[in-house]
């Protein structure tokens, strides 16, 4: 199976996505604007692109259109990458404010369940 070039753009920008979102986070947790340093990565995309895929998609003119093309991609796999790997690396537990709540439940006994109470009024 082969991909076309269009495709492998797409998958190139989502594992520098995965990979600058880690950094991200692991740093953040580390240090206080270590997200900064994953977003920074954001603009060494055109190289991570072209040494991993030889041609660009030929709705992409030249190098310097890598950046805009694949902003969207990119930022959403950062984002959710950052967020997951910075909560795992702090360890982060939920705060339950009433002992009534689905979230409470879950977190307390493991096994919540849901329960719909249909009754008819009159």
């Amino acid at each position: 199976m082969k991909l076309a070039i269009e495709h492998k753009f797409s998958l190139t920008v989502y594992l520098w996505g995965i990979i600058t979102g880690l950094i991200s986070g692991v740093a953040a947790a580390k240090i206080q604007y270590g997200w900064l340093i994953g977003l920074a990565l954001y603009f060494v995309i055109d190289r991570f692109v072209l040494a991993v895929i030889k041609g660009l998609p030929p709705e992409i003119p030249d190098e310097r259109a890598v950046l805009k093309k694949a902003f969207w991609g990119w930022a959403l796999f950062w984002l959710y990458f950052t967020m997951l790997s910075y909560s795992l690396m702090i360890s982060f537990t939920p705060q339950c404010y009433s002992n009534q709540s689905l979230l409470y439940k879950m977190v307390v006994n493991g096994n919540a369940t849901v329960t719909c109470n249909l009754t008819s009024v009159g």
